[in-house]
C-alpha cells in the first residue's frame, strides 16, 4: 500500500469526522424524539435509536444479526441489507413506543445504504 493511498483513506476518514460533528451539534435525541443513528462500515450496516439525555439506546439492528443475514441475497453491506436493517430498526423502535426520532446520517452522504435504511424506517413506520 502506498503512502499516498493511506494518506487519502485517511483524509477521507476526517471528512466524514467533520461531518458527523457538525451534524450532531444540530441533532440531539431526547426522550420524546430520540436520534436515528447509521453507521456503515465496508462489511456491516448498524442503526440505533438513542436518547442523548439519559445517554441509553432504545432499540437497535445490524446486518450481522442472522435473521436479516438468512433473507438476503446479497452480502451483509449490500443496499439490501440496509433496507433489512431500516426496517428491523422502526419496527424495534415501534414496539418500544418510539413515534418520532431525528436523523442521524453520521457523516455520511445521504445516499445509497443510508438512504435506504431511512426510507425503510419510514415504511416501518417511523416519523423524522
Amino acid at each position: 500500500m502506498s503512502n499516498s493511498h493511506s494518506k487519502k483513506v485517511k483524509a477521507k476518514r476526517m471528512r466524514r469526522q467533520r461531518a458527523h460533528l457538525r451534524v450532531r451539534n444540530r441533532v440531539q435525541g431526547t426522550a420524546e424524539r430520540p436520534r436515528l443513528a447509521v453507521y456503515k462500515s465496508l462489511r456491516y450496516v448498524y442503526a440505533q435509536v438513542i436518547d442523548d439525555q439519559s445517554g441509553t439506546t432504545l432499540a437497535q439492528a445490524n446486518s450481522q444479526e442472522a435473521d436479516i443475514r438468512s433473507g438476503l441475497e446479497a452480502s451483509a453491506g449490500s443496499t439490501e441489507a440496509a433496507a433489512a436493517v431500516g426496517k428491523l430498526v422502526g419496527e424495534r423502535a415501534k414496539d418500544k413506543g418510539v413515534e418520532q426520532v431525528v436523523f442521524d446520517r453520521g457523516g455520511f452522504i445521504y445516499h445509497g445504504k443510508v438512504k435506504a435504511v431511512a426510507e425503510a424506517a419510514r415504511e416501518a413506520g417511523l416519523k423524522f
